[in-house]
């Protein structure tokens, strides 16, 4: 009997070890994917992308609660223009032992756009901004169809700067509404940029 327990131990300690080298596998091909395919930093700049070790901690199940009211409103931005967004829902989950909340926002612009009406936007902040990370804060894309359940997963590693972090003119990057600054360290994701521009 002692046998057969430490058989399964040892065989659920390397499914578990199997599962986390494929999710980091996973979220590498993604980061080599966005660097590669990367619309404003190209050529040899691209050396200077810097992002957290791959953290399966930062990969969590939110709680999706609809917003019933919805309405637009404008959204600060870099180049001064304000862009009109909706909160479409809130995001409930857990990270690091402590409870969060961040909403989550509709386009109105891309809302008009065939191919981007399911596209969900989660701009936010958090303590490593102006530090480790890009000062105004990061960026994660959702969809509504990611929804399943009212639920949904946000994975942190997969956070990116605007691109109003690689160059100062020529883009209007939102601004992080208040209700998505968070007081912890998202320490995954996507780091400051390491050649200034």
């Amino acid at each position: 009997m002692k046998q057969v327990f430490l058989y399964l131990a040892v065989l659920f300690t390397t499914i578990a070890a199997n599962a986390q080298d494929l999710y980091k596998d996973s979220v590498d091909h993604f980061i080599a994917d966005y660097v590669k395919n990367h619309q404003v930093v190209t050529g040899a700049d691209k050396q200077y992308f810097r992002f957290f070790p791959v953290d399966e901690r930062y990969r969590v199940t939110a709680r999706f609660q609809k917003e019933a009211r919805g309405d637009w409103f404008p959204v600060p931005t870099s180049s001064g223009k304000p862009k009109q967004y909706r909160v479409y829902g809130w995001l409930l989950f857990t990270l690091n032992g402590s409870p969060q909340k961040l909403a989550v926002y509709q386009s109105q612009f891309l809302l008009q756009k065939e191919e981007y009406y399911d596209y969900l936007f989660l701009p936010f902040k958090d303590a490593t901004n102006g530090k480790e990370s890009y000062e105004t804060g990061r960026y994660l894309d959702l969809k509504t169809t990611d929804i399943k359940n009212d639920a949904i997963v946000l994975d942190f590693n997969k956070a990116y700067n605007p691109y109003c972090a690689y160059v100062s003119t020529g883009y209007s990057c939102p601004i992080p509404p208040r209700e998505n600054h968070l007081k912890i360290a998202v320490n995954a994701g996507e780091k400051q940029f390491a050649r200034a521009h």
